[in-house]
Formats: C-alpha cells, sequence, structure tokens
C-alpha cells in the first residue's frame, strides 16, 4: 500500500515525467553506457525534492544509514544488488566487517546496521560488525527495537589488516560511517577492499564538488530528453572561510545569497513560476542536516542572532564549519497524512532497491526535513523505481517512481564521478587512497 500523496501533477514535472517514460529504453541504454566508464558506489542514498515544477536531488549520501526503513519486500532486490557490487568490487570476498558511526548507539542507526548485516550474509558473505567505540572491549549484544539482537565486537590489528577479536580476518570492510572526524588511525594503511573508500568520507568530500559533478551528468542526460537542465538540478554556490562564531565572512555569504536569489528569479519568470525563491545554506560537507538554514533575502544571513550562529557553526561531530554550500530551494509538494514529506531513494551498486518518504510535521515545504522530529514512511514504494508502466499516465504510482530513480542514479552517477576526480588528484599529489 502506498500512502496517499499531495503532489502537484501539471506543469514541467508532468510533461519531464512523460519525457522519461517516452525514452525509458535510451534512458537505460545510456545509464548502461555511464557504467562501463565509471564504477558505482558500493550504496548510495539520495534525497530528492519534488517541487511540482521541478525534480532534483539536493544531497547524496555514500554511507545511507537508513536501510531498516526500507519495504521488507524488497530484500530479495537488495540481496541481488549487493552480489552484483561484491562481483566488480571484491570478487573473491568470503568475510566481511562493516564499521559502523562510532559516535552512536542509537539503536533505531544500529537497527539499520542489523538490517545491512543481513542483506550481505544472504548474498553469501560471513559478516561481523566491528565498533570503533572505546569500550567497546569485548563482543557486546545489545537488544534492537522490535526485536532482533546485534553484536558489536572490538577491531583490532594484526600487521596491516583489520581484523575483528583476535580470529577474524575479513577479506573487505564495509563503511557505515562517514569519517566525518577523519580516519582512524586502525583504517589507515590496510591492506583489504575498503567500500567505500577511506577518501569519500566527510573529512575529504564536499557538497560543491559533488554538485559540480552533478551538473555536468545533468546538461548531458537533458540532451538526451531535449529538456531545460535546470528542471532537474539545483543551482549552487559555494562559500569558504568563513565562521560564523567571529562572524567574518558573511558579506561574501549574503553577497552569493543575493545572486542565487536573483538567477533562480529569472528561471521562476521564464517559466511562469509564481513562487517565492528561497536558499539553503549548509555545510559543505557532513550529513545528519547539522548547519542548515533556509532564507529568502540576503538580510536572512547578516546580523545572525547568537542561537543562529551557534546552530550553523558546528556540524557532525562537533567540528567546526568554515564552508558552507549555497543551494537553490527546492520545495516539496508532497506530502502524507498533511505532513510535508520527501522522497529518500536507495541504491546499491547501480540498481534502485527502493526507499521511503522522511516526513515532518513541524516544517513547511520550503525547509530542511532532516532533522529533530521528523519519522520515516517505510513502505512508501509499492514496487521498485526502475519499473516503469508506459500503458498508465506518467504521474502512475511506478511511473513517478520511475522518475525519482532515474534522478537518484544520476546523482550516484556524479558521486561515482567525483570519486574518480578525487582519487586521480591524489595519485597526481603522490598521496596513496
Amino acid at each position: 500500500m502506498v500512502p496517499h500523496l499531495t503532489t502537484a501533477l501539471s506543469g514541467p514535472l508532468f510533461e519531464l515525467e512523460k519525457k522519461m517514460l517516452d525514452a525509458q529504453p535510451a534512458i537505460e541504454f545510456w545509464l548502461r553506457q555511464q557504467w562501463q566508464e565509471h564504477a558505482s558506489p558500493f550504496y548510495t542514498s539520495v534525497d530528492l525534492r519534488n517541487a511540482g515544477f521541478k525534480l532534483a536531488p539536493v544531497d547524496t549520501n555514500l554511507f545511507p544509514g537508513g536501510f531498516n526503513n526500507l519495504n521488507p519486500d524488497f530484500m530479495a532486490l537488495c540481496v541481488h544488488a549487493a552480489m552484483s557490487g561484491l562481483e566488480r568490487i571484491c570478487s573473491n570476498a568470503q568475510r566481511l566487517v562493516i564499521v559502523p558511526e562510532s559516535h552512536t548507539r542509537n539503536l533505531y542507526y544500529l537497527k539499520n546496521v542489523a538490517v545491512l548485516a543481513g542483506i550481505l550474509r544472504q548474498a553469501g558473505l560471513m559478516v561481523r560488525i566491528g565498533s570503533l567505540l572505546p569500550d567497546i572491549t569485548q563482543p557486546t549484544t545489545l537488544d534492537l527495537p522490535n526485536g532482533g539482537r546485534l553484536t558489536l565486537e572490538p577491531l583490532t590489528r594484526r600487521g596491516n589488516r583489520l581484523m575483528v577479536g583476535e580470529d577474524f580476518d575479513p577479506c573487505a570492510v564495509l563503511l557505515n560511517n562517514d569519517l566525518s572526524a577523519g580516519v582512524p588511525d586502525i583504517l589507515k594503511g590496510i591492506e583489504q577492499t575498503i567500500m567505500p573508500p577511506l577518501y569519500s568520507g566527510w573529512h575529504q568530500r564536499r557538497k560543491s564538488r559533488h554538485f559540480a559533478a552533478y551538473k555536468r551528468v545533468a546538461e548531458d542526460f537533458s540532451k538526451l530528453l531535449n529538456i531545460d537542465p535546470w528542471f532537474i538540478d539545483p543551482y549552487f554556490e559555494h562559500c569558504g572561510k568563513i565562521d560564523f562564531q567571529a562572524r567574518t565572512g558573511e558579506g561574501c555569504l549574503a553577497d552569493k545569497v543575493a545572486g542565487m536569489l536573483s538567477r533562480i528569479r529569472e528561471k521562476y519568470c521564464e517559466h511562469g513560476i509564481s513562487q517565492q525563491p528561497f536558499v539553503i545554506v549548509k555545510a559543505d560537507a557532513g550529513t545528519y542536516g547539522m548547519g542548515i538554514m533556509s532564507v529568502k533575502s540576503p538580510d536572512d544571513v547578516k546580523d545572525l542572532n547568537r542561537k543562529q550562529r551557534n546552530k550553523m557553526a558546528v556540524g557532525k561531530e562537533g567540528l567546526e564549519v568554515t564552508e558552507v554550500l549555497i543551494q537553490e530551494g527546492v520545495p516539496t509538494f508532497e506530502s502524507i497524512n498533511e505532513a510535508v514529506a520527501e522522497p529518500v531513494v536507495y541504491m546499491i551498486h547501480h540498481y534502485v532497491v527502493g526507499g521511503f518518504y522522511r516526513v515532518h510535521t513541524g516544517r513547511g515545504p520550503e525547509e530542511n526535513l532532516n532533522s529533530p522530529g521528523m519519522h520515516f514512511v517505510p513502505l512508501a514504494f509499492e514496487g521498485a523505481c526502475q519499473l516503469p508502466d508506459r500503458s498508465m499516465s506518467p504521474d502512475a504510482v511506478p511511473n513517478r517512481f520511475y522518475a525519482y530513480g532515474v534522478i537518484a542514479r544520476l546523482a550516484m552517477l556524479a558521486a561515482s564521478m567525483e570519486l574518480d576526480e578525487t582519487l586521480n588528484e591524489m595519485a597526481a599529489a603522490g598521496k596513496t587512497a
């Protein structure tokens, strides 16, 4: 069963869905060609915003932490996708260790780890969970919400090999830890395959770089559909060396906000959109919805009060925010039971394996939904996002979800290109991966 969605079904987005539906064979061929040239990340999740007139990604996560929110009926699809990814990345793997986030014992997050471990076991691997928490010095079993248990074990080193305890020697390491605080010493220089690679962590990765890659992908893809790339690509700018506490860099930020709002107004005028534009200012690195604000005027980022500065100044792991992304705000016109919602699409290898809706009863369509008070609707997608039905209308459930899956895969392709560029730059600088 699919929750009731309230969505604008007229205007350019309806036309966009129709174009995707008509071009479905060409789209899939184009994507297959792309994956011949670029290796997909092992897994990815993409936050989308559907404005009724625009459908675009607003964040791409290479360490997704919500597998527990997926439709359980899609587990077979997850397992097959994991098998395909392992065959390409580490075909001889028999044993694998998952390294989860080290800052949390959030049981719902750990339920995600348990589901992920279950997928990989079904794919034919022996799986253990190796914790970076210093107080995990022996196997520790935790009871999870709604049943189930998870055992955390200490990570150890034997030479250049990462071990779990004294006897489990994994062939591969799967990170479910985004490395916001940097690479722990125990992970440096190990010889096993690490998925995703260490340089994909937020200690090195930047959202501005990702959306620069996505802009190129969107431009190429838009030629295939003969559409304005703006319909699938949010404008963005980067502002570096900002210090919210010391109140330096505010002028740069205000100028870029003004320029962004002007560009959006021009597009709105071009396409007959009457809404007031807004932009999202957020930390250029990091997750968990920290360091984000929605603004409609350059004045909104000038003379921030203490509470606002404190909110923007610190990201995950308590790290200082010195770089921000100024991103075109894409309002969401989807709702579930009168609460604002946005779709999140999950992929393993380069296959869509499901998704869910992030829902927030206390936020509006122009606000960040990844914040305290959100909840998830796990049964949102009644069918996989790759099974459109051209006998139905473009806005029918499988076709709407197909459009979501296409845009999410474009974002995943951009992430792949982004990581390729980072690796090439590291190689040129003589740095090891």
